[in-house]
């Protein structure tokens, strides 16, 4: 799946996104390694922290599925500049996307910025860190 594609999946399911209290509606796709595509919308909760993001949603679904090897990742809203993931996404991209992967983050306008992960989040907190103690 292309670029192009991978976000015209982000902003179809941003449509379903959950979103009475912020109005603002997110959408992402994931391509896995094998080639499939798992998207997600944000969906939020009045007790704000139980929120989950778009990129999250997608992330989990394919890990329930059992998919764990990740490619690329796309995220869409509306938004001035391509929209960022929040911190917490970035952590979670960070655990299950090679450091080079991309994360191409986007605006309903059309404009792309594309990162790899380790662009997104550096010098992040990784599984290797819970070894080093030992």
């Amino acid at each position: 799946m292309n670029t192009e594609d991978l976000i015209k999946r982000a902003k179809t399911i941003r449509e379903k996104a959950y979103v009475p209290y912020s109005k603002f509606p997110v959408g992402a796709a994931l391509l896995t390694t094998s080639g499939k595509v798992y998207d997600g919308c944000n969906i939020e909760n009045a007790a704000y922290p139980v929120t989950c993001c778009a990129e999250r949603v997608a992330i989990f679904k394919a890990i329930s599925e059992g998919e764990t090897s990740f490619d690329t990742l796309a995220v869409v809203a509306d938004t001035d500049r391509p929209v960022p993931p929040c911190g917490s996404c970035r952590q979670v991209i960070s655990e299950f996307f090679d450091a080079q992967s991309k994360v191409h983050t986007t605006n309903l306008q059309g404009d792309v910025k594309t990162l790899t992960v380790d662009q997104l989040l550096p010098y992040s907190f990784s599984p290797n860190d819970l070894n080093d103690h030992e």
